[in-house]
């Protein structure tokens, strides 16, 4: 038993828990560990989140935040701040990635786009730290510094590098460009699950922000995890365009909004692709690099009908990357 274990099962007994078993909850990203703690007749989340790797502070603020909107967030049942230990409600097993079909798509997506709404019209976000162009652009050169250099060995010359550095801009002018509300950040199939009543379980928001209203409509609608027809895709980012239009957060027409949210994606991409190669090269979990081949997809989808991403859609060719990202699914 580590040190860190040692620490957990104290302090669970200190708070009267007796006659337990501790298994995995669910992989994380980052260093923070999910289990559940269950006992014969309740079950319970514990997160282990090492206090200087990963506070509790910015989680439970935004958990009150999401339950003060009326939002399916883990009720705080006990917390160590000083150690990095919370208890928390049990939201179950049965994500929204093990459960999408084509069957149910649109009831699960119904009611997450609702919860989406909800947190962009409900909660304040001034509080929140901004989504600017520092973040921005912190994201993107987990691109070229983890995918690019330290995973597949590339060097931009210097023609690339201007065409790299004008992406950028393009990207971080049209995220400011956009009305600034809640930004969950991670707002995909993994983080939601099913529940019975105030559908869905929202998980994983401790990295809120403040920043732009595209942002987790591209999270869920081009999941990193799952793809689904790019005219189905349209169709749900126009059905909530029309929702955030009637509830005043968007004032353009509807061509804007799409532009905004394809770009907004390519962003993102960006970022998730050095983040599985980020993962896999530092933290050892390569099986995040069979998820890069779908993300990849989604720039050169969005990249061939946007005027803007031209230099940076050629530049990935010239690189010759489709070739090497269909080759990390089989490592």
């Amino acid at each position: 038993m580590t040190d860190r274990s040692t620490q957990l099962h104290r302090w669970l007994a200190s708070l009267g828990y007796r006659d337990y078993r501790l298994s995995p909850a669910s992989e994380d990203a980052s260093f923070r560990a999910y289990l559940r703690l269950q006992t014969a007749a309740d079950s319970w989340i514990v997160m282990d989140a090492p206090p200087r790797q990963e506070p509790c502070d910015q989680f439970i603020a935004v958990a009150q935040k999401l339950r003060g909107a009326g939002l399916s967030a883990p009720e705080i049942i006990a917390q160590d701040l000083a150690q990095g230990f919370l208890v928390l409600t049990d939201f179950g097993s049965s994500d929204y990635l093990s459960l999408l079909t084509p069957e149910s798509e649109a009831t699960l997506y119904g009611d997450a786009l609702a919860a989406l709404l909800a947190m962009q019209t409900r909660i304040d976000a001034d509080d929140l730290p901004p989504y600017d162009a520092a973040l921005l652009n912190r994201e993107m050169d987990l691109f070229s510094d983890w995918f690019l250099g330290k995973l597949l060995g590339i060097e931009l010359d210097r023609q690339q590098q201007a065409i790299w550095q004008g992406t950028r801009r393009v990207l971080v002018e049209n995220a400011l460009a956009q009305p600034q509300v809640f930004v969950h950040r991670d707002y995909h199939a993994r983080n939601l699950m099913r529940l019975e009543r105030g559908n869905p379980g929202i998980l994983d928001f401790q990295d809120a922000v403040r920043g732009p209203v595209t942002y987790d409509l591209v999270s869920l609608l081009r999941d990193c995890y799952i793809d689904w027809p790019p005219p189905r895709v349209a169709q749900l980012a126009l059905d909530y365009y029309e929702l955030a239009r009637v509830n005043g957060l968007v004032a353009v027409e509807a061509e804007q909004f799409l532009r905004w949210f394809d770009l907004m994606g390519i962003q993102r991409h960006l970022k998730a692709i050095g983040i599985f190669s980020r993962l896999s090269i530092r933290d050892g979990k390569s099986g995040y690099l069979k998820d890069i081949p779908r993300t990849f997809a989604y720039l050169r989808q969005v990249g061939a009908s946007e005027t803007a991403m031209a230099g940076l859609l050629s530049m990935l060719e010239q690189l010759g990357l489709g070739q090497r990202v269909e080759a990390l699914a089989a490592r």
